[in-house]
Parts: structure tokens; sequence; C-alpha cells
């Protein structure tokens, strides 16, 4: 019988089973778990593009025409970065989602042949072969500034927004919500525009059921309660009493001043019921930075922002900033900070976002986001069951910004993973670029962004990501790649006839009874002790002793400063 060497068949085909790729510059590597395209044994039966390929009739193309069934695109030979796993896999997409993750190609001269992935002549391909395949990231803390923000979010592999404002008003800089029913029409219409899935928050620091009720109908998918206009019991209480009622989400941030009460006043009003709780140290008062002991209650989606990621100006050495009136000192920040990259390590932060508009650009979530797994990798070691690769950990990481916001939110119905029937939300990614700069951002099976000279994002000293559109993302494309997330009583109400929306709105799940249990990989309960004297913060009896992140990968090898 005729072999091929493995590095040969690597060059030809791509990585496969026990092959391990190297995540851009950093420590990480991940290990294909399965290849169920090829392989040992199976050489010269894969799906494969070009001079000497295979994707030609009567060879890996079939005759088969989309009527009969063969999907619109394929990406051939990609590995797959997912929460559930690592496999390499022809990647079929039909209908704007994803048809099958299995073998393509010609079943009349291939074995092995999904029948979801019998490629003929109106089908597409994509050579993923060498690459990496995710989800498109989910952002939960953007605030809509400016139109800019959307394509800073392509540019980086973000697909979906969760969250709102009306443009470079006071209240979006600060909190981040689209208060009121004419405003939501307005956003709601604008971003028809934009090949983005849009998760719209209201305003839910109010005690007036019919406010939050009229929010909902029209068009909010959720609430905000935000310091700045107030977390007072009262106000917790009453937007969680509708939330229950309509299915919707919270979003909830701790107040750092404590100026209509305590965390524990916040936690009685919670009363156990389902919350996402933005537990983001660096904002700089010390009642705020107790607030990361709510990480391990099971009611709390716990999250945070990009404040203390690695790679902000103070975390990649740029000394400790100065803390603000009634803050704590500096030295105390930082052990905070430490703590908060440990909890995402251990999984017990599940979420990360961006807070983009403001604190921390979107398209530094993803980066950022490898940065503290790369930090924490040299620190910690490999985590339980990674012995040659760090599965485990690549794992947990993307569970961050793909399929637990996607949970905490309703959406994960549609979105968040790559599986079977879930909306061909994906990213491409060269490894040696991974995280960095996307290769091809694909929305709703049509390219948005991508090219390969396409810069990519930068540190958090540079200008913002230039957005180069894809055919997807111009004219009357976007209306039919992207979704719309609303309650199921804006449907109820006409919303869509009413706003005359051009693509359709979709009903997010019942988030009311989901908790730290359904957090993917991300579901640790540790014991955490900040104390009340600044000293070390503690998590399951051990000291987390802060430490300066020094040299961080995805930073200057790829942007020069």
């Amino acid at each position: 019988m005729t072999g091929i060497e493995r590095r040969n068949y690597t060059e030809l085909y791509g990585p496969t089973v026990g092959d391990r790729i190297r995540l851009a510059d950093t420590d990480l590597l991940i290990q294909v778990e399965r290849d169920l395209c090829g392989g040992p044994g199976r050489a010269g039966d894969e799906a494969l593009l070009g001079p000497g390929g295979t994707l030609r009739e009567p060879l890996g193309q079939a005759r088969v025409t989309r009527a009969e069934g063969a999907p619109d695109t394929v990406i051939t030979g990609v590995v797959v970065l997912d929460h559930w796993g690592v496999v390499k896999a022809d990647v079929g997409i039909r209908n704007g989602r994803i048809a099958a993750l299995a073998k393509a190609g010609n079943p009349d001269t291939m074995d092995r042949v999904h029948p979801g992935l019998v490629i003929g002549p109106e089908t597409e391909v994509i050579s993923g072969n060498g690459q990496i395949l995710t989800a498109g990231a989910i952002d939960t803390g953007t605030h809509l500034v400016h139109p800019r923000v959307v394509g800073d979010a392509l540019a980086a592999g973000v697909t979906t927004l969760v969250g709102g404002g009306t443009g470079p008003a006071d209240g979006t800089v600060t909190t981040g919500v689209t208060p009121g029913p004419w405003h939501l029409a307005g956003m709601l219409q604008a971003m028809e525009a934009f090949p983005v899935n849009i998760a719209l928050l209201g305003l839910g620091s109010t005690t007036s059921a019919q406010s939050l009720h009229t929010q909902v109908r029209s068009g909010a998918a959720g609430f905000r309660v935000h310091p700045v206009r107030g977390v007072t019991p009262a106000a917790v209480d009453a937007c969680l009493t509708v939330c229950d009622a309509t299915g919707v989400p919270l979003l909830l941030r701790p107040d750092p001043r404590n100026e209509a009460g305590s965390l524990r006043d916040t936690a009685d009003a919670v009363a156990g019921r389902a919350v996402h709780a933005t537990l983001a140290p660096g904002v700089g008062h010390p009642p705020f930075l107790d607030a990361l002991v709510l990480a391990a209650e099971p009611w709390v989606l716990p999250g945070s922002t990009l404040a203390a990621r690695p790679g902000s100006g103070r975390a990649a050495g740029a000394g400790p900033s100065p803390a603000p009136e009634g803050g704590p000192a500096a030295p105390a920040k930082e052990a905070l900070l430490a703590a908060e990259r440990v909890l995402h390590d251990l999984g017990a932060l599940s979420i990360l976002s961006s807070g983009g508009g403001v604190r921390g650009r979107i398209g530094e979530l993803v980066p950022r986001a490898w940065r503290t797994a790369h930090l924490m990798r040299r620190r910690r070691g490999r985590l339980t069951g990674d012995v040659r690769a760090d599965n485990h950990r690549a794992r947990r990481y993307i569970a961050k910004y793909t399929i637990n916001p996607a949970v905490a939110h309703g959406l994960d119905r549609e979105i968040g993973s790559v599986r079977t029937g879930k909306v061909a939300d994906l990213v491409l990614w060269d490894p040696a670029w991974f995280g960095v700069r996307p290769r091809l951002v694909i929305k709703g099976g049509q390219i948005v962004h991508g090219g390969r000279d396409a810069p990519g994002p930068g540190a958090s000293t540079t200008p913002s990501v230039p957005f180069h559109p894809g055919f997807g993302a111009v004219g009357r494309a976007p209306a039919d790649n992207a979704l719309t997330f609303v309650a199921q009583p804006a449907l109820d109400a006409g919303l869509s006839e009413r706003l005359g929306l051009g693509r359709s709105c979709t009903v997010l799940c019942d988030t009311r009874r989901r908790g730290k249990e359904n957090m993917a990989e991300n579901a640790a309960l540790p014991r955490i002790e900040v104390p009340a004297d600044g000293g070390a913060v503690r998590v399951d009896g051990e000291d987390v002793e802060p430490e300066p992140p020094g040299e961080l990968p995805m930073s200057r090898r790829y942007f020069l400063f």
C-alpha cells in the first residue's frame, strides 16, 4: 500500500489527530482530538481545492444541485475549536446555518461522505486546511456610542452585540443602555444596516413595572441595572420581577459607592434569582471590589470586562494608575486584578466582555482573553486533563466569549457554538494570527469581513480597527444574515411590522432558570475572601499574590509598538 509521511500529509491537508497547533505567539497549544474528514490511512480522499486537488467533477465534486441537497458553502479540512472540543472537519453551510461537521466530497468516488456535505457545482468552497475555525464572539458589554463600533467588532471576529446606547450621549457612554420605546425603535431601525446580531438592553434602574414592560414590548432583549442610574434594592427587585414574567435577562453591575445600600442589600434584593453580574475590579472603590465574592454564588452568571485583562496600559507594565478619590491604594487594586485573572482560569468567572466603546475597545475582546490564558498557563501550569496540549484551557477561555454569554442572554438556541443547526457565525484564523487578525469573518453564511491583507485589531494604544467589508456586509445582505433578538411580548405587540423592520426578529430563550451550572467549562464555585484591610485575596484558602504580567503575546510582535 502506498503511504505518505506525516509531515507531507500535514503540508497537503493540514494537521490531523495528535498534531498540535500553537495559538499565535502564546505558550498555548491545542491538539486535534478527532479527524472527521481524513487522517492516517485515508490520505487522498480529502476534499481539497486547487491544482492537484480533488474538488473537480467527477472526482470530489458530484453533479448534485442545491435543489437536490448540496450545501451552499463548504469549509474544507479546518480545525474547529469550540467549548466542546478540538476536531478537524469539513464544515457545510446551507441557508445561512451550519449543515454538518463531517466528511465532504462526492459519495460516488469517496467513502464516508456525509449526505449533507455532497459538494456540487453550485457549492462555494473555502479552503480551511491548516486553519482554525471558531464561533463568532459575543460581546455583552457593548456601548453603542458610534456606528464604527460595529465595524471594529466585525474586524475582530465579534458577530453579536449585547448592550445598548443611542450614540455619543453621556448616558450611553456611562451605562450602555437604550432607554424607552422611542430610542429602542430608532436603534432597532438603525441596526438594520449592519451585519451583526443585536440584543438591545433597556434601562432597568426603576421601580416602575409599567416602564419595564413597555421597554420589553418595544424591543428590549433584557435590562441593565447600572450604578450611574442607581442600583437600589427596590429597583433590582422590580426589574427582576419583570424579568421573571417575560423571560429576559438582567445584566447587573453592583454599586461601587454603596449609595443605596451595601453589596449584601443588593444580594438580598436579587434573592437567588438569576443575574448576569459584571464583577469588574478596576473602577477603584473598595465596596465594588468586594463584589468578586458573588462569583461563588450559584445564581450569579459572573463576568468581567477588559479593565483587568492583560494588555491594558497599567496591566502591561505602565505602572499603577493613581487611585481615585475614596478608592483603594494601587497595591490592593493590583491584588484584586490578579485574583480576577485566577478566577477566570479556575472557571469561576464565566464571561468576558469588552465594555466596548468605553472601557477597553471591542476589538480587544478576543486577544485579551488569550493573553490571560497565556499568562495563567505560565504561572499555573497546565489544567487537569491537559498533558501534551492545552485543550481544556482553550475550551474554557473560548467559552467565555461564545457559548456562555449566549446562554446568559438566551441566544444559545441560535448562536454561540459551532454546531449543526446553529447560525453560521464563524471566524477563520491563520494559527500564526489566531486571536489577532481573522482571515475571514462569516455572518449567517456570508463573508462580511476579510482579505488576506486586511489589518487587524491593535494594542490598546492603536487607532480603531479598520473594517474591510465583504459583500455580506453591504446592500440588503444584512437583513438576511443577521438577527435581532427580542422577547416574546415584543413579537406579540407586532414590533417588526410596526417599525417596518427588514430582518426578522428572533425570540430569545427564557433565561430565568439558568445558573452557574449552565456555564460551559466555567461553573466553578470556589471560596473567595476579599479582606477588608486590602491584603491579598484568598481563593480556596490560598493567597493570590499580584505579579507584573511581563512581556505579553499578541502585541508588539504583530503591531510593532
